[in-house]
Formats: structure tokens, C-alpha cells, sequence
């Protein structure tokens, strides 16, 4: 099993029949806008964490690229781009780009760098491909150098045909704040058609186990039945040391094993490093990564917790999963709430003009941290394992894994 992420992001992966149908769809909605002048035009694939949506678009603009040195197609001489506002994605799509001829780095490109560099060059795009388009900024952002409003509709003004991916469960921050609502609302003033993927490619887990993740991102602990991790490893641990001692084994047999948290630990600096601590576990977060190598495939971050802006668009063998101090459970129910106030990362909650009303950003907010978490339950293809920094929860996560096993 190749454990690299460029392998599997490769336009030479093979796509199932669906994923193959839909570029076709794609390449045949752009060159019908490109031939009647009819644009700006915008095509939109939903579909949630492991729903093979970055194999789709890798495969699409190779296709264009393609087709961009031939002559006597419409997309002869087009000048395209593929955005991501994803650094640790960004470079393995570069990766990609390296060994095959028809895709050069310099297409692909955060999205504040192709707006600026199209206003530099008085220029625009014909083909602008976005992945995690929930990651676009959708408020100015001093910090990335953006003093736009939103960056899909400036996108949007300097490209013809634009395709982009959503998952409005992947949505982690105020300043790139969307729901498929506020989507549309800029999509739908266009041509635009919009495309639904659904099947799970990333986890080999029932769709039971999925549901129960889903359910638990929604706010309810329901019970378990062993039936839901038939041939997928999922544990429930009380112990975090010990979760982090099945990851380390797990690594040492098949690779791509690493431990993930949500928000919730204040910084307590110790030899310059971030520790996460919970009993007899001590381990620094994930440090920021220098090199052109994805964190995860730097065997070192093995001794790191890796956080949403390291994992999120990418495979893991097993997760090791430490549900913090924002996620509790609710006495005498199964329901779970999020603690506000337990929240460490300052970057989630930037202030914004547009939503006013209390309870709706407390909403958003709660919705925020709950997608954080479903970004770490989606990433594990063999194996997911659990801790839950709450006692009542992780108590009672444990009594349910017991009792499923016993049944």
C-alpha cells in the first residue's frame, strides 16, 4: 500500500465509473461556456470528508491541462489554475506537478496569490479549479494579505469557468465562515450547475460507524454495536498513553498512524513547544512544517499531535483521536454540548460584521468546533481509536464499546 499522498492525489490514480462520468460532465459543462462566451459559469461538487473529491479534481485539470496543448479544442492555449487554501495540500499538489510535463507548478497557488498576481498582470484565468473551497476567506484577512470581502467572488471575476468542492462540515473558522446558503447565494447568480458525491472512499468502515460519527458531530452519543467495525479497527480507550501506544504500533506496521486533537489545551510553553497533556500523556502539537513534505509523511510527527490544519485533506492509516476539553457530555442524557470558553485556538472565532444576532454566532460557533471534530473522525482509512478528555464522556464512551463487544 502506497502511503504517500501525491500517489494517491495523482491524475494517474484510477477513478471508479462515477468519478470518471463526472470529469466528463465537467469538461463538457466548461467547453459548452467557453464556446457561446456564456461566463463566468460555476460548477460545485459537495460531498463530505473521504467523498474522493480532490481525486476528482486532480484528474480534471490534468484533463485540461491536456487538452490545453492541443490544437482545435476550445481549451487550446487556456490559461487555468488550481487553488488551494491549504498549505500542507498545496504542496502535494506541487509534488504532482513535478514529474508530469503537462502540469507545471506555478498553476497551482493559494487563492489571494492568483487574485493578486491577476491584478498585477491586468489578467484572468479560464479555468480556475478550487479544492476545500470551504477554506476560502470570507472576510478581509490582514494576516494572508487579503482586503477583499470574500475570495470566491473575486475568484470568481477573474475566471471564466470555475469548479469548485464544498463540505460544510469542513468548515473551522470565522474568517472563512460559509453554509451551502451563503454558497449558493454567489454560485447561483451564475451559470452553474451542482454535483452530490457520496460514496465513502477514505474509511473502511460501515456506513453504521460513519452514521455514529455523524450523530456524535450532531450532538448525541448513541449506543454501539460491534456489527459497526466489522473489518475496521475502532477502540475506545480511557487511558490517552495508551491510545498513544497502539498508534506507535500501528506505525511501526503499516505506517501513516498519528495522534490528532481537537482545540482546548492553553499554551504552556515548555523547552518552546505546546504540550497536550492528559494523565500519563505529554506530547507537543504538531510545529510548523518547513519542509515540502506533508506533516504526516514525516516520520518525526510520530512524536506530535497533529491538529485540523495539519490533517484536514488527507489519509491516515489509524487515528488516534483526543476529543478535548471543548466536547463534554451532558449529565443523565446522551446528549454532548460544547464548552465556548474552553476553545485555545484564537484563530477560530475572528470577529464578524455580518452576523449580529448573539445566538446565531454562538450557533456557528458550537457548529464550528463539532465540524473540527468530524474533520479528525474522517481521516483514519484502517482504524479509529477514541479519548475523551471529559470523564462522563469518556466513561460512558467506554461502557458502550464494553457493552456492543458483550452483546
Amino acid at each position: 500500500m502506497n502511503n504517500q499522498a501525491n500517489q494517491k492525489l495523482s491524475p494517474n490514480h484510477p477513478l471508479n465509473t462515477e468519478q470518471s462520468e463526472l470529469v466528463n460532465k465537467i469538461i463538457t459543462f466548461a467547453s459548452d461556456h467557453l464556446q457561446r462566451n456564456d461566463y463566468p459559469a460555476v460548477f460545485t461538487i459537495y460531498g463530505e470528508a473521504g467523498t474522493g473529491k480532490s481525486v476528482v479534481l486532480s484528474a480534471l485539470f490534468d484533463c485540461i491541462q491536456k487538452l490545453s496543448h492541443e490544437k482545435g479544442t476550445c481549451f487550446s492555449n487556456t490559461h487555468n489554475y488550481f487553488l488551494v487554501n491549504h498549505p500542507e495540500l498545496l504542496k502535494v499538489y506541487k509534488q504532482i506537478a513535478g514529474p508530469l510535463k503537462e502540469l507545471l507548478k506555478k498553476n497551482y497557488m493559494r487563492p489571494t496569490s492568483f487574485i493578486n498576481q491577476m491584478d498585477k498582470k491586468d489578467s484572468s484565468a479560464d479555468v480556475v479549479v478550487i479544492d476545500e473551497a470551504h477554506l476560502l476567506l470570507s472576510q478581509p484577512d490582514h494576516y494572508n494579505n487579503f482586503y477583499h470581502n470574500n475570495q470566491l467572488t473575486e475568484i470568481i471575476k477573474r475566471a471564466k469557468i470555475i469548479v469548485l468542492v464544498f463540505d460544510e462540515y469542513q468548515v473551522l473558522r470565522m474568517k472563512s465562515f460559509w453554509t451551502t446558503e451563503r454558497l449558493q447565494k454567489i454560485t447561483h447568480q451564475y451559470a452553474h450547475k451542482d454535483y452530490h458525491l457520496h460514496h465513502q472512499f477514505r474509511m473502511t468502515a460501515p456506513d453504521s460507524l460513519l452514521n455514529w460519527f455523524n450523530d456524535f458531530t450532531h450532538g448525541y452519543l448513541k449506543p454501539l454495536n460491534k456489527n459497526m467495525w466489522q473489518n475496521y479497527d475502532f477502540r475506545v480507550f480511557t487511558d490517552a498513553e495508551e491510545m498513544r501506544q497502539a498508534i506507535v504500533h500501528r506505525n511501526k506496521e503499516v505506517g501513516l498512524a498519528r495522534i490528532l486533537s481537537t482545540s482546548g489545551y492553553p499554551s504552556t510553553l515548555d523547552g518552546g513547544k505546546h504540550y497536550i497533556k492528559e494523565g500519563n500523556f505529554k506530547m507537543p502539537w504538531d510545529q510548523y512544517n518547513y519542509t515540502s513534505t506533508p506533516w504526516a509523511e514525516i516520520p518525526n510527527t510520530i512524536n506530535e499531535v497533529g491538529s485540523i490544519y495539519t490533517c484536514q485533506g488527507f489519509d491516515l492509516n489509524y487515528a488516534g483521536i483526543i476529543i478535548g476539553p471543548p466536547i463534554s457530555q451532558i449529565p443523565h442524557t446522551n446528549q454532548l454540548k460544547v464548552n465556548l470558553d474552553k476553545i485555545t485556538d484564537i484563530e477560530m472565532f475572528k470577529k464578524r460584521t455580518d452576523i449580529t444576532n448573539p445566538q446565531e454566532k454562538i450557533k456557528y460557533e458550537e457548529k464550528m468546533v463539532m465540524n473540527s471534530l468530524n474533520v479528525l473522525f474522517k481521516r483514519g482509512i484502517k482504524g479509529t481509536y477514541l479519548y475523551a478528555h471529559d470523564p462522563l464522556l469518556r466513561q460512558n464512551l467506554k461502557h458502550l464499546f464494553i457493552e456492543a463487544n458483550n452483546k
